[in-house]
């Protein structure tokens, strides 16, 4: 899809960049989880530690916990958020 003057750009651009700040948002929300839960959780001493289905808690929010949450808000985004968008050359185009 060719846009009809030089200087306009390709509205797929657009949609390109929407989509890659609400990737990396979602990459710094999933870091901020994972530090937040093992760092603050995980900076206690060891007979403090209190544990989730035998895993200490801070490893089970951070790295169990925080892989399905992702994985529901990834899942969730992906089909509500993004657009599928044809990267072909329309034949109208193509002139």
């Amino acid at each position: 899809m060719e846009t009809d003057s030089p200087n306009k750009p390709d509205p797929r651009f657009k949609i390109a960049h929407r989509e890659a700040l609400i990737g990396v948002a979602l990459a710094i929300f999933n870091f901020i989880w994972w530090y937040g839960f093992a760092y603050g959780l995980g900076s206690k001493p060891l007979k403090e530690y209190k544990y989730v289905f035998g895993l200490p808690a801070w490893f089970f929010y951070s790295c169990v916990l925080g892989f399905i949450v992702m994985a529901v808000l990834v899942t969730l985004v992906v089909k509500f958020w993004f657009v599928d968008v044809s990267l072909d050359v329309e034949e109208d185009d193509q002139k």
